[in-house]
């Protein structure tokens, strides 16, 4: 069981926000031509409809950008990841390789824009008891706003300034912010259950859902190691 809340404090400055979170276990792998032939084909064809100003435009973006500035964060400096991306595309530059399960969650956020975490859900606490599998986890996670001095480590980032950030917290403190996810709970070759949360501020429920069922299809191709069992929330 996996509860997902979101706090007053975020209701209040963004009450629009709508999310989906999908739980599969996985077979992570270091590199998937396949599915690399499908981002290279994509991001081709982003590049022939998109710029860097039109970007902004684009509600999934501009939405996010907005959570920020009413969180106090300012976006132009902590850039949202699903931004981040497609800038990154659109000016030319590859996307990093990192694992299978992390390169098609990237491609997810750039297809629709969203800002997606992707976490191992064995390390999110409080963990199961010894005898108890990892599907049958009783996990509590709350989207709140990061506080002065919180502690938190973005992946390959070090130290974060997370406050005025949105925030996913655990038993122990945050894993996850649109700009970066956590060292703590990071996806790895190792790890066999993905939790991957969609975060729509623009509440565009349809399009946060059809993120959500493209994620699902590209684990079942690319990272499907249980016959398809994948469980949306």
């Amino acid at each position: 069981m996996i509860d997902i809340r979101v706090s007053p404090e975020i209701r209040e400055r963004c009450p629009e926000f709508v999310g989906a979170a999908v739980f599969a276990p996985i077979r992570n792998t270091d590199f998937s031509e396949a599915l690399w032939q499908q981002i290279d084909s994509f991001i081709a064809d982003y590049r022939q409809r998109y710029t860097t100003d039109s970007i902004k435009l684009m509600p999934s973006i501009e939405a996010t950008r907005t959570a920020y500035r009413r969180c106090g964060k300012d976006p132009s400096r902590y850039r949202p990841s699903g931004e981040a991306l497609v800038r990154r595309t659109l000016k030319g530059n590859d996307l990093y390789r990192v694992s299978t399960v992390v390169d098609l969650i990237n491609l997810a956020s750039i297809a629709y824009g969203y800002s997606i975490g992707g976490f191992d859900a064995d390390k999110i606490c409080p963990a199961a008891a010894p005898d108890e599998a990892p599907e049958q986890k009783n996990l509590s996670i709350t989207l709140g706003i990061g506080r002065e001095g919180e502690p938190y480590e973005g992946i390959g980032r070090g130290p974060l300034n997370i406050a005025g950030l949105p925030v996913y917290r655990d038993a122990i403190g945050g894993i996850g912010t649109p700009t970066s996810d956590n060292e703590r709970t990071k996806l790895s070759l190792d790890s066999t259950h993905l939790l991957a949360i969609v975060n729509g501020y623009d509440g565009n429920s349809t399009n946060v859902r059809a993120c959500a069922a493209f994620i699902q299809d590209l684990l079942r191709r690319f990272a499907d190691s249980d016959g398809g069992r994948i469980i949306e929330f």
